[in-house]
């Protein structure tokens, strides 16, 4: 199936969001901040077409071309079309998303050889930061925010107070099924409280359409019943393939990306077995389990 046309979200004089629908596998969400004579952009896409199509909505609303671009994580779907921006913009993002983009490498090609995602590279950040840095925007301040380990262990959110704008990266999939397979669960929780303190009143989320705070209590929902079905199905010595195909997802049923409920497992394990949050755990075998639930196949990348 072929997926709709992205599109670009003026929410305010000097804020964008661009959108891929549908926000599935390889589908993420960017945005740009400018005030005339310069631009941040928040994340690419995953292939070279995606990004090019990124750049020339970009460059249609008349934005200057950007001089700063942060990563919100490492994941390709956010960082593949880094190369496209740099080195004219400042690659910014947290060390440990650095870190990780590095040692990950071309990690979609991995798990999706059949797309094309054109001519794209890995590039790691040229500045990093640990708990929270301001870049600013000619005089627009932006707070580049580190919530804690929870999407992944690098996660940044993008905030910008003067217009109560929060682009939170993949701590939201709006309408899809949250992920924290290589994050924390529990940091997952810490992370969303975080984000009501902040006091948003527009949420571009990672994943799927532009919404509110709502969508916060949205996640915490499905991370709460993550946790219930964890601690239930550990303890009846099942292991988190047996407790995802034996699980109703009850009101999470409709959700897209149903099969990450396995890889969520995973974490949600490693935590009751006491190992540290972002740690303990093979993301491979928690991408196979999802296959194995999706019927033996892996799952579709949508870019």
């Amino acid at each position: 199936m072929t997926a709709a046309e992205p599109y670009t979200v003026e929410l305010a004089s000097d804020v964008y969001a661009y959108v891929q629908p549908d926000g599935g596998w390889c589908l993420n969400n960017s945005g740009f901040v400018s005030d005339g004579t310069t631009t941040l952009l928040v994340d690419t896409a995953a292939t070279e077409r995606r990004t090019r199509a990124l750049g020339a909505a970009l460059d249609a609303t008349g934005a200057p071309a950007p001089r700063l671009l942060v990563n919100t994580h490492h994941h390709g779907d956010h960082t593949y079309g880094n190369g496209f921006f740099t080195p004219a913009a400042t690659l910014v993002s947290h060390s440990a998303c650095r870190r990780e983009a590095l040692a990950s490498g071309q990690h979609l090609h991995l798990l999706w050889p059949q797309t094309d995602f054109g001519d794209v590279g890995v590039r790691g950040a040229d500045l990093t930061y640990d708990d929270r840095m301001t870049v600013h925007v000619g005089d627009i301040e932006a707070q580049v925010i580190h919530p804690g380990v929870s999407h992944t262990v690098g996660d940044s959110l993008v905030w910008l107070p003067h217009r109560r704008i929060l682009f939170a990266g993949d701590l939201v999939f709006e309408g899809g099924t949250p992920f924290f397979l290589m994050g924390s669960l529990s940091g997952s929780l810490r992370a969303l409280a975080l984000m009501r303190e902040l006091g948003a009143e527009t949420v571009v989320p990672g994943h799927g359409p532009v919404t509110d705070p709502s969508a916060f209590d949205r996640a915490e929902r499905y991370t709460r019943f993550v946790a219930e079905v964890a601690e239930r199905s550990r303890a009846a010595g099942l292991t988190p393939l047996e407790a995802a195909r034996t699980t109703d997802l009850g009101e999470f049923a409709a959700l897209p990306e149903s099969e990450r409920l396995v890889a969520n497992l995973h974490r949600a394990y490693a935590e009751l077995d006491g190992l540290p949050e972002g740690e303990g755990v093979d993301p491979f075998a928690g991408f196979m389990d999802m296959a194995a639930v999706n019927g033996g196949e892996m799952m579709t990348c949508h870019a």
